[in-house]
């Protein structure tokens, strides 16, 4: 049923609930991730309208850094000033540091553990279902116009075939929508002028035409303010650090090092992962590469953004160099995935506070939306390969020489026709497949 009234004002406790909940089911990468928002966001509860969320989120595509926890971050601004957009970006990440310094310490103490690598075998199939179904209903949503799939298929194919650098696709997708909007305006406004969201859901508590609340106008002085103050929080950081640690210690290094990958993730966490690798595994040696890819498997089992393995990786990295102590390993491996953790995510929030109002300044004007309008285009290409290498990873585990896996293939695709088909819930997906994971380990 269709509702005919907007919703009532959303309060800041309410909304802190719902970004609560958020950090805690957001499974499924920055596909599914996005994927969650919308349903809740845009279908759901209306509090923001198709095109504002799209709007939004073509911002996140181009910055680097995890778009969906920008969103959530871009959202929260919108909504409740500063304070929603800190509670919003902040509680999409700090489940999964928790959950991820919990597992970490699991890992390194423990050693392998039957029972949850079971688990972790039904969920991996179940994480590709998510993706590739989130990947199908995003790019329902933004390609409107046979022209934007080709933009797609063509990014595609640069990014599959040619390993086309993703700055470079993102570049070409936004000159070709700005010559787009130029010369044919009826394609490249397809995602302003033929969403029929407003028929579909309903008025939004932030619509299509509602003015920019007065916190989120665009001036010089804000603009300053914000990229000053995130200097100078990562300055205070990095120089305490140093001053405890001095600047060759391994805490100092991990704040600095996390601080270039943060700025270079263009495209996802998998973009960044060979830096990292190269850096924790064989420059600092902080850990080995059979632990980064169980890292990897650990984060991409978890809630929260994939470029969360940093925290796995800081936290073996001071574990292994027993920083405090070997008494206290627990607590160097946690003080590591912290230092992590606030590098990464420290330009993320700068980037929306500082950029979000000037981006607010420019939806329904064709001549800024229509190069986003591109790029999104481009970025359903590449996040279709991310799906297709992380299924590749997750069916032939041991690479092409190796044997299929039958059974997870099997898992992934009754998970995949349960969302896809019969809309089924990701968090009862899940479930469901890390019991079948479990089940067939054991059996085994």
């Amino acid at each position: 049923m269709i509702m005919s009234t907007a919703p009532s004002p959303v309060s800041f406790g309410e909304a802190l609930r719902f970004w609560l909940k958020l950090g805690f089911i957001s499974f499924g990468g920055p596909t599914g991730q996005i994927a969650i928002m919308h349903q809740e966001l845009v279908e759901r509860r209306r509090w923001i309208s198709e095109k504002r969320f799209l709007h939004a989120l073509n911002y996140c595509m181009v910055l680097p850094g995890p778009e969906a926890q920008q969103l959530a971050t871009y959202i929260g601004w919108l909504m409740h000033r500063s304070w929603g957009g800190l509670v919003a970006g902040g509680l999409f990440v700090l489940p999964s540091v928790f959950i991820l310094i919990s597992l970490s310490w699991i890992y390194l103490a423990y050693g392998s553990l039957p029972l949850v690598a079971g688990i972790f075998y039904g969920i991996k199939p179940a994480v590709v279902a998510i993706v590739l179904a989130a990947a199908w209903r995003i790019g329902q949503r933004a390609l409107k116009h046979p022209a934007l799939w080709a933009v797609a298929a063509a990014a595609f194919v640069a990014i599959f075939a040619f390993s086309a650098p993703f700055p470079a696709i993102i570049l070409a997708a936004g000159i070709l929508g700005y010559l787009g909007g130029r010369f044919y305006p009826g394609i490249f406004s397809a995602q302003s002028s033929n969403h029929q969201d407003q028929g579909s859901y309903g008025p939004a508590l932030i619509d299509d035409h509602t003015p920019t609340p007065a916190h989120a106008r665009f001036s010089l002085r804000k603009l300053g303010a914000y990229v000053a103050a995130g200097l100078v929080l990562w300055a205070l950081a990095i120089g305490a650090l140093a001053a405890a640690f001095g600047w060759d210690g391994t805490l100092t290094q991990m704040g600095l090092f996390f601080s270039k990958a943060a700025l270079l993730t263009f495209g996802g966490a998998y973009a960044v992962l060979p830096y990292v690798y190269q850096g924790a595994v064989e420059n600092y040696h902080w850990l080995s590469a059979q632990q980064m890819i169980d890292g990897l498997a650990l984060g991409e089992t978890t809630p929260g953004p994939l470029i969360m393995v940093v925290a796995f990786v800081a936290f073996v990295g001071a574990w292994t160099q027993a920083l405090f102590g070997g008494d206290a390993l627990f607590w160097a491996g946690a003080a590591g995935a912290l230092v992590a953790t606030f590098f990464t995510f420290l330009p993320s929030f700068v980037f929306i506070f500082a950029g979000a109002p000037f981006i607010e300044s420019t939806h329904g004007k064709l001549k800024f939306s229509a190069p986003l309008t591109g790029i999104t285009a481009a970025v359903v290409g590449v996040i279709v390969n991310l799906a297709l290498f992380f299924a590749w990873h997750v069916l032939w585990p041991e690479g092409s020489s190796g044997r299929f896996e039958w059974t997870s293939a099997l898992i992934g695709a009754v998970a995949f026709v349960a969302l896809f088909r019969y809309k089924a819930g990701i968090m009862p997906v899940i479930g469901a497949c890390a019991i079948a994971g479990l089940a067939v380990t054991l059996l085994r």
